[in-house]
């Protein structure tokens, strides 16, 4: 196993954007898909190879009124709702961005 997996992750590294591809409230990050389409299944024949599907990840700036501060942030489309509807400071506190 590599090194940076094992490698305890930081509150920081989600702010600063070191740890690439991987939403900073929702935890999102990539997925192996694919496999065999269910004709495949059928004859085992020409098998179609896995492909890694990546979240939907922006890079945002988000103004949190409480601490008069803006904090960029990468955060899935999924995470921007939440930050929507639960407020800034209160999903980041609860994501442990803020304190």
């Amino acid at each position: 196993m590599a090194w940076y997996l094992l490698r305890k992750r930081q509150p920081y590294d989600r702010i600063l954007g070191h740890m690439a591809k991987v939403c900073a409230i929702t935890n999102k990050s990539s997925q192996v898909v694919g496999g065999y389409s269910n004709s495949v299944r059928a004859t085992k024949y020409n098998p179609i190879p896995a492909t890694r599907k990546y979240a939907n990840l922006q890079k945002k700036r988000v103004f949190v009124p409480e601490l008069n501060k803006t904090i960029v942030i990468t955060v899935s489309t999924r995470g921007l709702k939440t930050i929507q509807k639960n407020g800034a400071y209160s999903t980041l506190k609860k994501a442990g961005l803020v304190k």
